[in-house]
């Protein structure tokens, strides 16, 4: 069976496509399981800079196929599992293993934006979206929630009265109105494009530092100050000592663009 996944590395840059166009690349069980594996084989690369999520044809994602996924009961119930060691099972996990990527992730959207496909953006570190792009919440007209880790990724994003609206309505709204709640992170008539010129200025910056202010971010944004400026301690000896630092030093006072290595080996617990 076609897997409709599809992963390319060019000059550092992953491009992640969904590319099951003809179906709105709404979402199979077999898709779910090669997300997990294309972020777990990214995550291997320490050359690789910054990833590109999009989907081919017209849409991002119109989120779970469940005309394709109720043919599988059994299927279902296997990837439902958790796995301990990750906290997560395998629907959750098809989002949130890009997360965990120690690169920035760019989201492009364009099109259907729904379910699933939403919960994939909001994962994202980062959500470029076409004006006209179709955003929704839309496990509620299904009878269910959001259990993709788009529970977690609402928290950060927005207040919990917005996420609970829009969860308990599964309003569609617009690209530009995803932007102005705080789902979307900027508007683009080109998303793909807009998120790659993203993905290549970060690739000029320490991916050290790029690694180091994710893991920060990520860990800290809802956590006490104290918790915080520890992590900020523990995140920035190490760079401070490491080497892309040194490139990063020498290039400036050269007034010349830094050469950086290959992304060190996470120091930091």
């Amino acid at each position: 069976m076609p897997r409709h996944i599809t992963t390319t590395i060019q000059d550092g840059i992953g491009h992640v496509r969904l590319a099951r166009p003809d179906k709105l690349n709404a979402l199979t069980l077999d898709m779910l399981d090669d997300l997990v594996a294309a972020a777990h084989g990214l995550r291997a690369d320490r050359r690789l800079r910054a990833v590109v999520v999009s989907g081919e044809g017209d849409s991002f994602c119109a989120g779970l196929d469940f005309g394709s996924a109720m043919k599988k009961p059994s299927g279902i119930a296997t990837r439902f599992l958790p796995r301990p060691w990750r906290g997560t099972n395998t629907f959750q996990e098809a989002p949130w293993a890009f997360r965990r990527l120690p690169v920035p992730v760019i989201a492009a959207v364009s099109g259907h934006c729904l379910g699933g496909g939403l919960q994939i953006a909001l994962a994202a570190d980062f959500r470029i979206t076409h004006p006209d792009a179709t955003w929704s919440v839309l496990e509620g007209r299904w009878g269910i929630i959001p259990d993709m880790s788009g529970v977690q990724a609402l928290s950060e994003l927005v207040g919990i009265d917005v996420a609970k609206k829009l969860t308990m309505t599964a309003d569609k709204i617009s690209g530009t109105r995803a932007q102005e709640l705080g789902l979307a992170t900027e508007v683009a008539a080109d998303p793909v494009a807009a998120a790659t010129e993203l993905a290549q200025q970060l690739a000029t910056r320490s991916p050290d530092a790029l690694a180091a202010t994710k893991r920060l971010f990520d860990g800290t944004w809802h956590r006490s100050p104290r918790r915080t400026f520890a992590r900020e301690r523990r995140e920035q000896l190490p760079l401070l000592l490491g080497p892309n630092a040194a490139r990063a030093r020498v290039a400036n006072s050269r007034k010349e663009s830094p050469d950086f290595l290959p992304r060190q080996r996470r120091l930091v617990p």
